[in-house]
């Protein structure tokens, strides 16, 4: 029997994807602490954020059947020059896809970029109760390097934001 199994391709974002980015985003905005937004954004506000992205600082999709099922991200992690080296990660999988791997496969994907664009280090904020990204993170590399205490609020409650950080190699 051919196998059924639906193929997942982790490819570059294009700028129409941004509307399917959009949504798997705003799906964390309304029902996770994934990101600490509280009021979803519109196709307009990542038009404007994809666009702040290139080579240095890539968007990688996973694309199944057609449709993103997921997307990860390398922005400046500040506008100050003595930061260039730096790069923080983002990574959202739409709800309906989730433990299948296709967090795991963009993760890898996002961050071996960060690698061969010459970035020196990457970090990542992730607020406290999500044990599956300081997991994922930890697979790949990152170390704990500080806890940010009850630094925002959602869902009623104060939360931490655990810093995590990848340095690369370069010898």
């Amino acid at each position: 029997m051919p196998d059924q199994t639906p193929r997942i391709t982790i490819r570059d974002a294009r700028s129409s994807d941004v509307p399917e980015i959009v949504d798997i985003y705003n799906e964390s905005v309304i029902f996770s602490t994934a990101t600490f937004d509280t009021t979803p954004k519109t196709i307009e506000d990542y038009t404007v954020w994809f666009s702040a992205h290139d080579a240095h600082h890539p968007v990688v999709v996973a694309e199944e059947a057609g449709a993103v099922a997921g997307w990860a991200a390398l922005s400046a992690y500040s506008d100050r020059a003595a930061y260039d080296g730096t790069a923080e990660v983002s990574l959202y999988v739409r709800r309906s896809c989730w433990n299948r791997g296709i967090g795991g496969g963009l993760f890898s994907t996002i961050v071996d970029r960060g690698r061969h664009v010459g970035l020196h280090t990457v970090i990542s904020r992730i607020a406290e109760g999500n044990e599956v990204s300081v997991a994922l993170h930890t697979s790949r590399g990152f170390t704990a390097v500080g806890v940010m205490r009850q630094v925002g609020k959602k869902f009623g409650r104060m939360l931490d934001v655990i810093i995590m950080q990848l340095i690369y190699d370069r010898t």
